[in-house]
């Protein structure tokens, strides 16, 4: 980032979560990557998150205050008097609120001008994964930002959401696309990295129910009744392991799927350069980030052809796109990168060529100028 802008922002930051949450996932390295690097360039930035037990109230991360305010499901309740409390004394020249989960309507509660940052909707698929009461409150909750959101511009992370809050009623010329990045520092080929001689699919990212990881246990199992033996190696935590687990144990695969668990940045490079195909089974993301740091190392990816995955993966270049619900075409796409040495080189190469397309420094540059952009159309003064 070297375009200087005039002044620095006062920029108030409402997210469900900080990176340091035990839940945290990809939102929240979204939201740390771009405004601590916002941050760093002179912009002064308290953001308003929940807490978790044992969890400091106060804490300073990337550059950014943080206040932790009630817990998982108190978040909603809690946060908009405390942003309010922060607004009132410190006069922010614009909230930007992550609707990450249940949205906490800022518009109606600060006179500021409300940036609205959407990773993605989660729609119906909310019942997917949480109880009726639970996804039905979500639901609702949706159902409220063409109402409430009327007015804000929006920024979201890929064209697939993009289109899901058109097609909810938001005008288009209020949404501006700007698509996450990676650390290519980290995520890189290393040529010193031997690739696992059994062939090997992995899959990164939370164990969640709605995310379809059963899919790939389903696969896996009718790939070695056609004899085909491979390795699943699932990285991550979450709250569906016992159900996952469960799910092998009834396919008889549990000796080929392997849990490992929530590891560190440098041994989720070790994996994802070790494995000889990424995949992605979930039939809604925002942007399905782990996808461009598999590419990045150069990993082909099979992933789902849904909104957000599609734009994470380039179709027939760093990897390949099938139906999410169709166990046949998953048995399909992976057969093929696992016995097709030529495919794999084509994928890995064509891979790290799509990732050079996405880093933080531009995304946080785009973020940079959209704010000013908001506030220059608002006539809004800062220095």
């Amino acid at each position: 980032m070297t375009d200087e802008v005039d002044g620095s922002l006062r920029i108030l930051l409402l997210n469900w979560q900080d990176r340091e949450n035990p839940q945290a996932g990809g939102a929240e390295v979204h939201l740390h990557e771009i405004f601590g690097r916002l941050a760093s360039r002179g912009h002064s930035i308290r953001a308003v998150v929940s807490g978790w037990s044992g969890a400091s109230r106060n804490a300073e991360l990337d550059g950014l205050a943080v206040r932790r305010v009630g817990g998982r499901y108190s978040y909603a309740l809690r946060a908009p008097a405390v942003a309010r409390k922060i607004a009132k004394t410190w006069r922010p020249h614009v909230v930007v609120e992550d609707i990450n989960k249940v949205p906490l309507y800022a518009p109606r509660w600060t006179d500021s001008p409300v940036v609205a940052l959407v990773p993605h909707l989660f729609g119906t698929t909310a019942f997917r994964e949480a109880g009726p009461i639970v996804a039905s409150a979500v639901w609702v909750a949706e159902r409220g930002i063409p109402s409430v959101y009327r007015r804000c511009p929006f920024q979201v992370i890929s064209k697939g959401t993009a289109l899901d809050l058109v097609g909810r009623g938001i005008p288009g010329n209020q949404v501006t696309v700007i698509p996450p990045g990676i650390d290519h520092k980290l995520f890189r080929p290393d040529t010193t990295v031997e690739r696992r001689v059994d062939p090997t699919i992995l899959y990164v990212g939370r164990l969640k129910r709605y995310k379809g990881i059963d899919i790939l246990i389903q696969a896996l199992a009718r790939l070695r009744d056609d004899g085909l033996v491979a390795t699943l190696v699932i990285v991550g935590r979450g709250d569906d392991l016992s159900r996952l687990q469960g799910v092998a144990r009834s396919l008889r695969v549990s000796s080929q799927v392997r849990f490992v668990g929530y590891v560190g940045e440098l041994e989720k490079v070790r994996w994802l350069r070790q494995a000889t195909v990424v995949a992605y089974p979930s039939p809604k993301e925002g942007w399905g980030i782990a996808n461009v740091e598999a590419a990045a190392c150069g990993t082909p990816v099979v992933a789902s052809d849904s909104p957000g995955l599609r734009e994470s993966v380039h179709a027939d270049v760093s990897g390949l796109l099938v139906e999410h619900t169709d166990v046949n075409a998953w048995c399909n796409a992976l057969r093929r990168i696992l016995l097709d040495e030529e495919l794999r080189e084509r994928l890995g190469q064509g891979g790290v060529q799509h990732a050079e397309r996405f880093s933080w420094d531009r995304a946080a540059k785009e973020t940079e100028a959209h704010l000013v952009e908001v506030l220059a159309s608002l006539g809004r003064k800062y220095a």
